[in-house]
């Protein structure tokens, strides 16, 4: 009975040895990889943001400055047409009424229907 014992004993022994060992081994077992990095998404404008923030918003343009370049456009536009118009105006009153309108006198014209048609547009928006 005592050898039927003895076995018992060993077999447990045995049984604990592995057991506190194994853990042991199993750290032994891990390779030394280094940690996973995060890819950032590819769906992010900017790396440098988290997904889903855009960081900051851009500056909307100055509204004011936007129509003061507008107004002094028109306003250069407009003196360009009114000089256009005078020469145009001094040209026709050079001519002779009877004799027959040189292409000039129609280019110009043409010239400056232009002109309006891009002052009307402007003063549009």
């Amino acid at each position: 009975m005592s050898d039927s014992r003895r076995r018992l004993l060993l077999s447990f022994a045995g049984a604990a040895g592995v057991l506190a060992v194994e853990p042991l081994l199993a750290v032994l077992q891990v390779p030394n990889h280094p940690a996973p990095q995060p890819r950032p998404s590819p769906y992010t404008p900017n790396g440098n943001y988290p997904p889903g923030l855009q960081g900051p918003r851009p500056k909307e343009p100055d509204q004011k400055a936007i129509d003061r370049a507008n107004q002094k456009e028109l306003r250069d536009e407009v003196s360009e047409l009114f000089d256009r118009v005078t020469e145009l105006k001094n040209q026709i009153d050079k001519t002779d009424a009877t004799a027959t309108r040189s292409i000039s006198v129609v280019k110009k014209a043409q010239q400056i229907e232009k002109l309006a048609k891009q002052i009307k547009d402007l003063a549009k928006g």
